[in-house]
């Protein structure tokens, strides 16, 4: 089960758990999951054609909701499908460097969701508190640079928890009690020393703090300037886009402070609480973020009505 490399013992592979203490309703559990994971699949492609089709949805806002779109789709198949093969087929062993792989895409595509949402908060600040400037400002050379920095940061950030899980011994613990790899599930098996790791994640955790803060000091401003709109469909209209940007913002935020917190603080929390929270924020978001720009986006609705239905 274990092999040595270079004094340090590292598992063949590790045994997934699932959900700990909901085995025997694990089939039950999938069936939400399942439908949850190909709402995402089928919303986030359906607003990925319609912004490719539409011309007239070529605006900065539209191309980064279809940036957030892709990195929805890569994050909810990263998870869900392991997830299945654990409430479906027993499918509980995984390869060590196949662990290691996942947990570094999950944190990965968590970090470009946060830094996506803060550049969309970014465009709407310009477009409500700056609108004559909005298209000097936002030129495809700032999009392309953004669009670097969403996704070059997070790698970048992520790369460590690689090194740091690989240069730790496992003596005999294999057994993650979790449905999906991640950092600390991984490292708290170790018999070595973690407290690097432990460090480690909380600094990254610190640039999600950071993110939140400046998308709520972004809103801070934009609500300011819309309540100072002399029209007041200007106003509802401002509102309107904004609102669906904050329940995005909510939906993202919420679940993953939440499994946070229950992570390091919450250790009389049962765990499958903690779990089910630690999976709904990786499957929840993405099915709901087309959804929500859907309902609340104009341009998105009609362009979608649009697209399905002209001859």
């Amino acid at each position: 089960m274990f092999y040595h490399n270079k004094s340090i013992f590292h598992p063949v592979t590790f045994f997934l758990i699932g959900i700990p203490g909901l085995e025997d309703i694990h089939m039950w559990i999938s069936l939400p999951f399942c439908s949850v994971y190909l709402v995402a699949l089928l919303g986030n492609a359906i607003i990925l054609l319609v912004i490719k089709v539409e011309q007239t949805l070529q605006e900065p806002m539209f191309y980064f909701l279809a940036i957030l779109s892709t990195i929805d789709l890569a994050l909810s198949t990263t998870s869900v499908p392991r997830m299945l093969g654990i409430f479906w087929f027993d499918a509980h062993e995984v390869n060590y460097g196949a662990c290691v792989t996942q947990m570094f895409l999950i944190h990965a595509f968590t970090g470009m969701e946060a830094e996506v949402l803060l550049a969309m908060a970014f465009d709407r600040y310009v477009a409500i508190c700056a609108p004559l400037h909005y298209t000097t400002i936002l030129t495809s050379q700032v999009l392309v640079g953004i669009s670097m920095c969403i996704v070059i940061g997070p790698v970048l950030l992520t790369l460590p928890m690689i090194y740091l899980i690989y240069r730790l011994p496992f003596c005999q613990a294999h057994v993650i009690a979790h449905s999906y790899c991640e950092h600390m599930g991984i490292a708290k098996l170790s018999c070595g020393n973690i407290r690097i790791n432990g460090i480690y994640g909380l600094f990254v955790v610190s640039f999600f703090v950071l993110n939140l803060v400046l998308t709520g000091i972004s809103y801070v401003y934009i609500l300011h300037a819309v309540f100072r709109l002399p029209s007041h469909d200007a106003r509802l209209k401002a509102l309107s886009t904004c609102g669906s940007h904050v329940g995005v913002i909510c939906v993202f935020y919420i679940p993953s402070v939440f499994s946070f917190l229950t992570h390091r603080f919450g250790h009389q929390i049962p765990g499958y609480i903690h779990i089910l929270v630690a999976n709904l924020y990786l499957i929840i978001p993405p099915s709901l973020n087309p959804i929500i720009y859907g309902v609340r986006t104009k341009q998105i609705q009609e362009r979608v009505l649009y697209v399905f239905t002209k001859k």
